[in-house]
């Protein structure tokens, strides 16, 4: 068969051999569909491999049990704290770990003993007083009594004696002596019964004296808070993580400060909120002191909060708290508040086919992958399965032995530029693509 040349080809196409050009030219334009045609692209091979998702976490040792050490009950009013045992500290039982200040329950004493004492006065004087009016009221009683006998037995009664003036004031006069006689006895009685009154009233007060004395005795007495066994000293710490400083005043019941157990002990330490895809309770970690680096210790993750929070006030970064119940509890090495580092295997595949994230795409609403077919790449529907540090797991839609592109085929190749001239283009970056798990949170 004869050749046929290209410039014959193009007679012979006419028209049409323009249109072709135009289209073949079309195919390698950036964004045309047709740069899945590419040999350049970096490539990986996917292969069953073990699939082991880590992350990194930071906290401090705590007491699994501690006893609280408070404020002493009992005590009304807040208690200016006035000496604190050094944090940390090593207390064996029945030592002082917290002194108040004794000023305003001293003067409370002072002021009970105070209203006591005028209690105590006021009633020896009201019974004094007392006894006086009582006294007094009743020889007034007495003489009324003789002013009525006198009137009843020398009344004038006689009308042949007595005149009819005489007779009327003799009557009136046995009825007035009669009214002072009875208004006499009564006096005397609504004076006892007032005195009576006052008298319990001068008790209460008293009593109220007495209680505030107790109250106050009961106070300085407890102003020295003792070590009630032997351990470490550990203060408790507020919203600000501050823990009790001398001169704050604190309320009876709250607690101050621990004494833990450190028999069994326990590490909360902290993940970063985009590291917390997997966190599930039961999942293992390891665990290192800071003061001991290179000796793990076993433990899984005890409990996880629902709730990411920062660490710090005004920060935007967010953590999850996590508590890990260790296997073993070393008491000669571990204190508690000691720093330590964790890591927790969040997820853990042993025959996984996982690629790179930067050979992972979004198209259409479908995650897909560039799989080399032939002499171009293809995008393949798959389904994402846990993702770790820079890699994630295909569930579904590769075998093992494909090859997938680690750039975006769509785009083409980026424009050539001379070495070294400045601001020369920059290949694409793939588009980022979203964690696939989320935190399994309790």
């Amino acid at each position: 068969m004869r050749s046929v040349g290209p410039g014959r080809l193009l007679r012979l196409l006419g028209g049409g051999g323009l249109l072709l050009a135009v289209l073949a030219g079309a195919a390698f334009l950036p964004g045309s569909g047709r740069g899945r045609g590419r040999t350049d692209l970096p490539t990986v091979e996917v292969r069953l491999q073990p699939f082991v998702h880590r992350v990194p976490a930071e906290g401090n040792l705590k007491a699994t049990r501690a006893t609280a050490i408070s404020v002493p009950p009992g005590v009304e009013g807040p208690l200016r704290i006035a000496w604190l045992a050094p944090e940390g500290a090593l207390v064996r039982a029945g030592e002082p770990v917290i002194r108040f200040d004794p000023t305003d329950l001293t003067k409370s004493l002072r002021d009970a003993e105070d209203d006591l004492a005028k209690s105590r006065f006021k009633t020896a004087k009201e019974r004094a007083e007392s006894a006086a009016e009582v006294e007094k009221l009743a020889a007034a009683a007495k003489v009324a009594e003789l002013e009525l006998d006198a009137a009843r037995r020398f009344q004038k009664k006689d009308e042949t004696i007595f005149s009819r003036h005489e007779r009327i004031e003799s009557e009136l006069d046995g009825s007035l002596a009669a009214v002072r006689e009875r208004h006499a006895h009564e006096a005397q009685q609504v004076r006892g019964r007032l005195s009576k009154a006052e008298l319990a009233l001068l008790a209460i007060q008293g009593r109220q004296a007495s209680f505030k004395i107790e109250q106050a005795r009961q106070g300085l007495a407890s102003l020295v808070v003792t070590a009630p066994h032997d351990g470490i000293l550990v203060f408790r710490r507020d919203h600000r993580n501050t823990p009790a400083r001398v001169g704050d005043s604190v309320w009876q019941g709250q607690p101050l400060a621990d004494l833990p157990d450190r028999a069994q002990m326990e590490a909360l330490v902290y993940v970063l909120e985009a590291d917390a895809g997997g966190l599930a309770v039961g999942k293992p970690a390891t665990v290192e002191l800071e003061s001991a680096p290179g000796t793990p210790y076993r433990a899984r993750i005890s409990r996880v909060d629902s709730l990411a929070k920062p660490r710090l006030r005004g920060s935007p970064v967010q953590y999850f708290a996590v508590v890990l119940a260790l296997d073993h509890t070393d008491p000669e090495r571990m204190k508690p508040g000691a720093r330590v580092r964790a890591v927790l295997t969040l997820d853990e595949v042993p025959n996984a086919l996982a690629v790179p994230r930067q050979a992972v795409f979004e198209r259409g609403g479908r995650t897909v992958v560039y799989r080399r077919q032939g002499e171009s790449f293809q995008p393949v529907p798959v389904a994402l399965g846990p993702s770790g540090m820079g890699r994630v797991v295909i569930a579904a839609g590769l075998r093992a032995g494909d090859v997938v592109a680690l750039e975006d085929p769509e785009r083409g190749p980026a424009p050539a530029a001379p070495e070294g001239t400045p601001g020369a283009p920059k290949p694409p970056t793939p588009p980022r693509i979203a964690s696939p798990a989320a935190p399994s949170l309790p």
